[in-house]
């Protein structure tokens, strides 16, 4: 049986009852197992694993807009990643289906990513630089839970109180451009940015294709 907060309508074919969420999490680990092997053994193997700008305005290397989807920078990366992938993806699997949550973490991922190459045609600085992560698709679910799910209460790292998603996601975008900025931290922002939007752009085509069911869904987690 479908979660009864799945939108989109039944099939005449049943999918199996796969927990996307759950093998999406043991696929990054995998890949990022095999990727830092591979990476360590040879360092160039980066470019054929993480997103480039420069190399993909050229036309080369653009399967890494997949391989950089599951590639991440270190343990800590991984790690606050999938734990953040748990809690809100497991939540949007239900809400979507299996199958349509799977084909819009791919597609939030791909477009994070050629929102982070098209903005260093503005930003030089980024045209040089290596991206990896699947936060750019965590915050493509974010995104969509901002319209979906607007009053949902949320913990984020170090803050001892929940905060409404609608303020959460934002604040989350404005904390680690701000890290960034201070620490001179290597942070994908432009590719959560573009994350982002592609999630909100996706919640708002839902809430005027689906008014009733993502209403209901906004009246529980309120």
């Amino acid at each position: 049986m479908g979660s009864v907060y799945e939108i989109y309508p039944k099939k005449k074919i049943i999918f199996p009852r796969l927990n996307v969420t759950l093998n999406l999490i043991i696929l990054n680990l995998i890949a990022f197992i095999t990727f830092t092997l591979l990476i360590a053994f040879n360092e160039s193997f980066l470019s054929y694993v993480a997103i480039k700008p420069s190399s993909i305005l050229q036309g080369d290397y653009l399967w890494t807009f997949i391989t950089s989807m599951f590639m991440h920078a270190g343990f800590f990366h991984l790690l606050v990643n999938m734990l953040s992938l748990f809690f809100v993806g497991s939540l949007v699997e239900k809400i979507l289906g299996p199958r349509r949550y799977f084909y819009f973490y791919i597609t939030s991922g791909i477009f994070a990513s050629l929102f982070f190459v098209l903005s260093a045609l503005f930003f030089s600085a980024e045209a040089n630089a290596f991206a990896v992560g699947a936060s750019g698709a965590i915050f493509g679910i974010i995104g969509l839970l901002v319209i979906l799910t607007p009053n949902l209460p949320v913990y984020l790292m170090f803050i001892p109180i929940p905060i409404k998603m609608k303020y959460a996601a934002p604040g989350m975008l404005i904390v680690l451009w701000l890290i960034s900025i201070g620490g001179n931290v290597p942070i994908g922002n432009t590719a959560h940015l573009g994350g982002l939007i592609a999630g909100l752009a996706y919640g708002i085509y839902l809430r005027s294709r689906y008014k009733k069911k993502t209403a209901y869904i906004r009246k529980v987690f309120s």
